[in-house]
Order: structure tokens, then C-alpha cells, then sequence
């Protein structure tokens, strides 16, 4: 898959996904990066210590987050990928599942779309992946958890957002896919996704993996946000033995490590 000007080779090679959140409310890092300044600090440190592509978001994504109007969020992300774009050569995600906020940033420079509702939220988004001619991340989400048969019903879902992209005339090697941990599952609910992530392999497509800092860590471990990076590298570990390819993480040197160090003994 190329994304910008890279290539990956996601049967030969694991990646690192940089997490920048321009927002003031997000669950771990919210605010610390607002400036067009501070975010290019962050991007700097993230790239020099390994990140493969660093992921821009302007609305959090966390449970009860506030929503942003679309020029805000506009407003958040176009100048902070303008400046990257002015400085480095690293590949840039844009973090959203409104169509206009994902047109303003590939109009600027950024290279895929990550979208957290597998282009579900917005009926016009698939079609800007596909007239972009961008790589897309399909995220699975639901806006309530309760499920009967958790793993039948996010495959099934998560084979819609595929399916929807599809229809859009997305390329299927242009697309990866996110079992979304985190979101619409219980802390119970994304251990059982997490024991099971082998499964998503039946897509034939490229798995992300989202679980920095998230409560599921804090729940196996009883840990406060700040202290999750164990947890984290303990996923990260994880989730490659079980075939993902791509993490998002907030701590890139740390991971990307670790994922260094089990690919060395697989």
C-alpha cells in the first residue's frame, strides 16, 4: 500500500502510527498540543523517534466528548498539516468522519483518511477516499454496545464499512481496517476482540490496532491514564503475534521497540 510518497509492505513489515491530537479534551493528551507550534514539537519528537505516519485529529473521540462544528475542526487541523507538510516528508492521517473536514485536509497535503465510524457517520465520505485516490483506516463503531454474539456482530459490521467503501469505488488495496477497541465495547468486550484480533484476518486486508492508553489497560491494571505505557507495549506485542500490522500509539519509541524486538524473534 502507498500512503503519500511511501510504500508499505504490510506482509513484510509492521508500522507505527503517531497519534497528534489538536483538541482540548482528549482523553490522554487533550490540549498539550493545541498550537500550530506545540503540535509541530510533538511531530518532530515522533518522527525522529521512529513513527511511520503521524495521525492529525481535531475533535476527540472519547466517550461524551464535545462535539465540534465543522469549520472548527477545519480551522484545528488544515494549518497544523500545512506546517508538517512544509517540514517533512512522513506520511499524514487525517483523524475524522466528516467529509468536508477530510476533503480540507487532503486538499492541504494530507494522505489517508482515518475515519473512527467506517464511514458510516457520513454518507459523503467514502466518495472523497475514492475521488482522492487515498488509502483509508474503517474503523468499527456502533453507537451501543450490546451485543449478542460480540465477535459475529463486529465482523459483520466491520465487513459493512468494507462493503460501503467498496461500493464507493475504493480500491480494496487502498483499505485497512480497525477492530475499534474502545469503542461501543464494554472493558470486558474489548479483551474478548483483543483475545480474538486473529479473526479479522478473514478481510484479507491490513489490521490497525488503536489501544494507547485506552481503559481497557486501565481496567486489567487498575492504572490511571498516565501510567498505561506498559499495558500498551503489552498490546502492541500482542497484536502483532495476532497479525496487525499498523499501531497507533502516543508513545512511539517505546513501542516501536518492543514490535522491533518481537518481530526479531518471530
Amino acid at each position: 500500500m502507498r500512503i503519500g510518497n511511501k510504500d508499505f509492505d504490510f506482509d513484510k513489515e509492521a508500522y507505527i502510527m503517531g497519534i497528534l491530537n489538536v483538541t482540548p479534551d482528549s482523553f490522554s493528551d487533550g490540549g498539550r498540543f493545541n498550537s500550530v507550534d506545540e503540535a509541530l514539537k510533538q511531530a518532530e519528537k515522533m518522527i525522529e523517534e521512529g513513527a511511520h505516519i503521524i495521525d492529525i485529529g481535531g475533535e476527540s473521540t472519547r466517550p461524551s466528548h464535545d462535539k465540534v462544528e465543522i469549520d472548527e475542526e477545519i480551522s484545528r487541523v488544515v494549518p497544523v498539516i500545512e506546517a508538517l507538510r512544509k517540514r517533512y516528508d512522513v506520511p499524514v492521517s487525517i483523524d475524522t468522519s466528516k467529509s468536508r473536514v477530510a476533503e480540507a485536509a487532503l486538499d492541504v497535503g494530507a494522505d489517508m483518511i482515518n475515519d473512527v465510524w467506517g464511514f458510516k457517520r457520513d454518507e459523503y465520505i467514502a466518495g472523497v477516499a475514492r475521488d482522492f485516490n487515498v488509502p483509508c483506516c474503517l474503523m468499527h463503531n456502533r453507537v451501543k454496545s450490546g451485543y449478542v454474539n460480540l465477535m459475529e456482530e463486529v465482523l459483520d459490521e466491520m465487513g459493512e464499512s468494507v462493503q460501503i467503501a467498496l461500493d464507493a469505488g475504493v480500491s480494496s488495496e487502498k483499505i485497512m481496517i480497525d477492530p475499534g477497541i474502545g469503542f461501543a465495547k464494554t472493558p470486558e468486550e474489548n479483551l474478548i476482540v483483543m483475545k480474538n484480533l486473529e479473526m479479522f484476518g478473514r478481510f484479507g486486508l491490513p489490521v490497525l490496532l488503536g489501544t494507547s492508553r485506552k481503559s481497557m489497560i486501565g481496567y486489567a491494571l487498575d492504572l490511571p491514564v498516565g501510567e498505561r505505557l506498559e499495558g500498551t507495549i503489552a498490546t502492541t506485542v500482542f497484536g502483532y503475534m495476532k497479525g496487525c500490522r499498523i499501531f497507533r500509539v502516543h508513545d512511539v519509541k517505546e513501542n516501536l521497540r518492543a514490535l522491533r524486538m518481537v518481530q526479531a524473534m518471530s
